[in-house]
């Protein structure tokens, strides 16, 4: 669990500071920092599911 919060906490700041440094905003550099790894999160979830059909269809065929 620590890895997983100390990656979070890597993942906020890298989004804020790369906007700030885009913009200049405060503002916006935290509303980024905050959706876009929740939007991030989202998507690796579907992503996860992608893959774990394909792996299950090559493990399929390697059977066959």
């Amino acid at each position: 669990m620590t890895k997983t919060f100390t990656f979070a906490i890597l993942h906020f700041t890298v989004a804020f500071t790369v906007t700030y440094l885009l913009t200049g905003s405060v503002i916006l550099g935290g509303a980024i920092a905050i959706v876009e790894p929740a939007i991030n999160t989202v998507v690796f979830y579907f992503h996860e599911k992608v893959w774990k059909k394909i792996e299950q269809q090559q493990d399929s065929l390697l059977v066959s």
